[in-house]
Formats: C-alpha cells, structure tokens, sequence
C-alpha cells in the first residue's frame, strides 16, 4: 500500500489529475442505484475507452435494461468516458488490485457481466468475480510474443487466474493460441476479431478538421499537412528532424505534433523552443501565420480532428520501442498512414494493413522525411494509399457483433434480450 501511494503522488506531480478522486481507486464511492442490473466495462486508458465506446453504445442497444458501468485506471481515459459518454453510464476509476478495494468496489456495483479490455489482467479481481460467480470476458484481446514469454515465467500464477476467466475474445489468432498455450482450455478463446475496426468517425469532428485545414492552408499560406501522432519520448527529436529535413524541400509544409501523454506537452514545448522551431500551441486557438513550422497538439480528444486536417499521418510509438499505437483511426479517413518498426503491440493488424498497401514502413527521421515529401509530391499515390486503408478497414468491421454474440451467450438469453446486430460469419 505505502508504493501504491508513493506512485500516485509521483504521477500526481507531472499529471496533476492523478491527485484526484483517490476514494475511487480504493472502492470508496457512492454506490449506484441497484435497482438495476449492471454490465461492467472496463478500459484502461484513452486508447481502449475510445475502442470501447461503440461496444458500449452497442451493449446499451442490447441490453436496455442494464445500467453500463464503465471504469478506467487514468485521468484521460476518465476524460472520454465523460466527453463521449456523459450520464449514460456510472462512471469511477477501477479498484487497485487489492483485495479490500475489490471487494467494496464490487458490492457497490454488484456487476453481472465484468468485460476487461486487452490486456487488464487483474489476479484479485478475477478471483473475487469468480468467487462471487460474476462472468469475466475479457475483450478485444491481445498477447504479444514478448508478454506471452512475461506470463510463461509465472506460468503456476496466471495458469490459474487465465482458467478463471468465462471467454477470451482475441483479435487474432496468434493471440488466441499464445492464451491457449498459457494453459486457456479452448472452448473458452474465440476469435472475434479487433473492435478498433469498428470505429465510427464522428463527422461532426470530421468536418471541424476539414475546415480548420482550410485556415491553416489560407492564412499560413501552406500546402501540405502531416500529423505526428501520439508520440514518446525519443521520438519527437526524430519526428523533428524529419520535418527539419522535409522543410529544406517543402518549406510551405506544417507539422501537427501531437504527444502521447498530457504531462508531456510542457516539455515538448520546451524541446520546440531549444530547437529554435517557431510553433504555435493548439489550445492558444491561434492560426499558423508563414513563419509557423509546427502546430504542438496539446489538447486531449482532437486526434480524429487532426487525422481529418492532414494529407499524411504518422503514427507514434513505432520509431521508439514502445510497441506502436492504433493506426486504424487514420486509416478509417482514408489517409495514407505511416510507421516506424516497433509495433508488436499492433503486429497482426499492422501486417495486414502494410499488405494490403494502406501503410508504408519506415525506419529512421530519414526515410519518414522522404516517405513523406513523396506522398506530398505525388497526391494520386496519396490517395491511392489512403484508400487501401479505408477498403481493409470496411473489410475487417464486424468485431462487436460477433462479441455481442458471444455476450449473449455468457450472460444467458433467457432474460429475453434481443441482440439487435447480425455477426458476420
């Protein structure tokens, strides 16, 4: 407990939202009203709440009768959860893993259906579910090779807590068989597919992009736009030089610089001004005037709306070892979307999505600079690239019906629910 506090105090001091609502993290809330039946959906952060929304949406479609209560671990994923879905939902931070603040967390909510996103593998919440006879789905999940050989090292701790789970709904099927040979029996792992396919853009974000890059292009005199999304550190130095480099060739080109992490954009700002770089911040609402090279995306939930102003998106996490971040967003505008090689936290999707011609690879600040002066040079080869991603997108939808399927069976249909979709087979 003492570590656990010490932590939070650390993240409260670089992002001070984690200074916030810590009842909440120990299971201290008001409890909701349970007159009501409820389905517990729990994401960690901004990437899987934003994936979890239209399960969400769909779920409440479904199952009318149930009050949704959704959780996250961070401040910006609490921060979507708000943005996107309001008193829809009962919305707190997740219980720490500890057995006191399970167990108050659980009689507050009394769920009956818990569905954990990805990876959030919780051994004391599993087992409290399990002993309290509450269903775990664990969804849109995924288990690189390198977290599959973490797991196998504690092979007689997760072994047992894996078994405990009701269903293992992979997105692939490298996923699906690394869960089988941790010990998963395999009537409980299925193959439904990733939910991220599933992502509608919202137009109403859609179209404040389109006309934000129309100011940009007239009063900054530009001509082309490329996004750098979601970015670590390491990272921006390289994206950096590579619009350095970009700006040689294409002086009237803008960069929108967007960092993974809020407590980051202070410092990013930083590294613009040591460089010299004259940039503008996206929450001074300014317009880039002729001299402005960078646009520093420091604000939260307008990653759809700089993907929707760009001709080009790279996307972070790629040319750093972090494991790359969701490009599907990108891809689901029809913008041609690059990488850099460390994506083994996307390696089946991005596989596919390289083959199918929406995603070009590269390695260094180098090969991102010239990747990108050819796409603005050749605006045909552009679109062409941007539209294989939106064709394997549209492939590839159908993940939520055939998890709302899979639901259905878990919590048992005799309550009468109608499942308003039609999985693809």
């Amino acid at each position: 407990m003492p570590f656990v506090l010490l932590k939070l105090l650390y993240r409260a001091i670089k992002a001070p939202d984690y200074a916030k609502r810590w009842g909440e993290r120990f299971g201290r809330f008001a409890p909701r009203d349970l007159s009501r039946p409820a389905i517990w959906v729990h994401s960690v952060s901004v990437g899987e709440t934003i994936a979890a929304i239209p399960l969400i949406k769909k779920l409440k479609e479904c199952y009318p009768q149930h009050q949704l209560v959704v959780t996250t671990m961070t401040p910006t994923g609490s921060v979507q959860v708000k943005s996107k879905l309001g008193d829809q939902v009962f919305h707190v931070y997740a219980p720490y893993d500890l057995p006191g603040s399970v167990q108050r967390f659980l009689t507050k909510i009394q769920p009956e259906l818990a569905i954990m996103m990805e990876t959030e593998l919780w051994p004391n919440i599993i087992a409290a579910c399990h002993a309290q006879e509450i269903p775990v789905i664990l969804a849109n999940a995924r288990l690189s090779k390198k977290s599959a050989n973490g797991y196998g090292k504690f092979r007689s701790l997760v072994e047992p807590m894996l078994r405990q789970l009701s269903l293992i709904a992979a997105q692939d099927q490298a996923s699906a068989d690394r869960f089988k040979d941790l010990g998963v029996e395999p009537d409980k792992v299925s193959v439904t597919g990733s939910i991220k396919f599933d992502l509608q853009p919202d137009q109403a974000q859609v179209t404040i992009g389109e006309e934000l890059r129309l100011q940009w292009l007239e009063n900054g005199k530009k001509q082309a736009v490329w996004v750098a999304a979601s970015t670590h550190p390491g990272e921006d130095e390289l994206v950096l030089a590579a619009h350095q480099q970009l700006l040689n060739s294409q002086p009237d080109a803008l960069l929108i610089l967007v960092p993974r992490h809020p407590e980051r954009f202070n410092q990013v700002a930083t590294l613009l001004e040591q460089k010299s770089i004259n940039y503008i911040r996206r929450t001074s609402q300014q317009l880039p005037s002729e001299q402005t090279q960078v646009i520093l995306g420091d604000t939260m939930g307008e990653l759809l709306i700089f993907f929707a102003a760009c001709d080009v998106a790279f996307i972070g996490g790629s040319l750093v070892p972090h494991g790359g971040h969701n490009m599907l967003e990108a891809s689901a505008l029809g913008k041609p979307t690059l990488s850099g090689p460390h994506v083994f936290n996307f390696m089946e999707i991005s596989k596919l999505l390289a083959e199918s011609g929406g995603l070009h690879w590269v390695n260094d600040a180098e090969s991102l600079a010239m990747e990108i002066e050819k796409l603005f040079k050749s605006p045909a080869q552009a679109k062409a690239v941007g539209l294989n991603g939106l064709k394997f997108v549209s492939l590839h939808r159908g993940a939520i019906d055939r998890l709302l399927v899979h639901i259905a069976a878990v919590i048992g249909l005799e309550r009468g629910v109608t499942i308003n979709s039609h999985p693809k087979e």
